[in-house]
């Protein structure tokens, strides 16, 4: 039986796409059926998320949870897969999967704070510590960074097109040569996430901090920092975004030209969704070729 649900803020976008209102027509049915299904008890949706329902829950035994129905978009379709092979570490649990539903019953952080609640400094060094546990060694079924940066730039130059030329061409010109020179030199396959920016990691109780929402692929740990390096939740300056380039590469290790690389041709991918164009991501690219 379906029950009565208010869309939240962070989702009003789904209703000016086809695929996103037939979405919505089936949300009410799918939470009564989770609710059923796992004995749960959920709240309010949460209004700050963007790309699934989500909802405070708890288990039959008390047990805080989330119950997350995802948008049928391909970046999060082995979401369940990635926390299920972190199994905890430094990411939250994954307590249940309905595959047919895109339906997940996932660990509620608590207290939840985000991390760009901390000074950029502090919040760095958390990802210092966070960022290398999470990329361990991965295969199928996650798709490879190679075949998703191919989709990328394949659809930029069409996006940038039918966006009526949104940035310089110069920016897809130098993105697209990145990609193409990054693809194929890539070091060790491990798990990585395109969306692990500062939203997304939450202080908890069973270690400090935890990710969430992930966006999972497969592809080298210099593409692991990258939504750390663009997101605004930070600070959003040139100093800021090359200062969190400069210091994510120094302390983890990593090739800072292919993480600058790989920041460039993601984002500059990510700078177009649909009918919107989203002018921070823009300003990053401009900001981080401009600074070379």
């Amino acid at each position: 039986m379906a029950v009565h649900l208010e869309i939240p803020e962070g989702l009003r976008w789904t209703e000016h796409l086809p695929a996103g209102r037939a979405w919505r027509a089936v949300l009410p049915d799918r939470l009564a059926e989770c609710v059923e299904r796992w004995e749960l008890r959920v709240g309010r949706p949460y209004a700050y998320a963007f790309a699934s329902l989500a909802v405070p829950a708890e288990l039959p035994d008390g047990t805080p949870a989330v119950l997350k129905l995802q948008y049928p978009d391909d970046d999060s379709v082995h979401e369940a897969t990635a926390l299920a092979h972190w199994a905890g570490r430094g990411a939250i649990r994954l307590l249940a999967h309905d595959e047919e539903r895109r339906a997940l019953l996932v660990e509620r952080c608590v207290p939840g704070t985000p991390l760009h609640e901390l000074a950029p400094e502090a919040a760095l060094d958390v990802a210092v510590e966070l960022l290398p546990g999470l990329g361990v060694p991965a295969g199928p079924p996650f798709t490879p960074l190679s075949e998703e940066a191919a989709g990328w730039a394949e659809r930029m130059p069409a996006n940038w097109e039918r966006a009526n030329r949104p940035y310089e061409r110069r920016l897809l010109d130098t993105a697209l040569g990145l990609l193409a020179d990054l693809v194929p030199s890539q070091g060790e396959q491990v798990l990585v996430n395109q969306d692990l920016h500062a939203g997304n990691v939450l202080r908890a109780a069973r270690e400090p901090w935890l990710a969430i929402d992930p966006k999972p692929l497969v592809g080298e740990r210099e593409f692991g920092p990258v939504a750390m390096v663009r997101g605004a939740e930070l600070g959003h300056s040139p100093a800021a975004v090359r200062h969190r380039l400069d210091r994510l590469s120094a302390e983890l290790g990593l090739d800072r030209g292919r993480v600058r690389g790989w920041t460039i041709g993601h984002t500059l991918a990510w700078s177009i969704g649909g009918d919107q164009v989203f002018p921070g991501n823009v300003e990053v690219v401009r900001w981080l070729l401009g600074g070379e």
